[in-house]
């Protein structure tokens, strides 16, 4: 007779990927609200004619700052529990961070969109940026290939 299982720990995640997929809903109303998402206002940030992009940036750099220490301080869990840890960065050189700099910016400059706003310009209704999100598995699933292959 095979073991019960518990359904307890489907629960918790269930519940745990419900605070997760709420957290995401706000986060992608904030940034289409705050115009993070506007062709428009990356546009304008890449060419140095406006400051409402900047100004967030400022803001969310301290921001993340704060966070991440204070992760790393109060030995935060996640909600199913497991410790929250950040390794330490290894800069090296700084090579592959400014590989990946430029790759990102370019990839950023020509969809107009980073990571992030990507599912919520999805979400908002323009169906046209699933080539970006296909383009951003792609070649999410290139470099896990090319890694172990590439000088770190």
């Amino acid at each position: 007779m095979p073991p019960a299982v518990s359904a307890a720990p489907a629960r918790t995640r269930l519940a745990a990927l419900a605070v997760y997929f709420a957290v995401g809903l706000v986060f992608g109303v904030l940034i289409t609200k705050g115009e993070l998402i506007s062709w428009f206002r990356i546009q304008e940030m890449f060419r140095f004619r406006g400051f409402h992009m900047y100004g967030i940036f400022l803001t969310a750099l301290p921001t993340a700052i704060l966070t991440v220490q204070w992760l790393k301080r109060s030995q935060a869990r996640t909600l199913g529990g497991a410790p929250i840890s950040i390794p330490p960065k290894q800069m090296g050189r700084g090579v592959r961070y400014v590989v990946g700099g430029v790759c990102f910016g370019l990839g950023w400059a020509l969809t107009g969109a980073c990571p992030g706003p990507l599912f919520a310009l999805l979400g908002s209704g323009v169906p046209t940026i699933g080539v970006a999100i296909g383009a951003a598995l792609v070649g999410t699933w290139t470099y896990a290939w090319l890694r172990p292959r590439l000088p770190h």
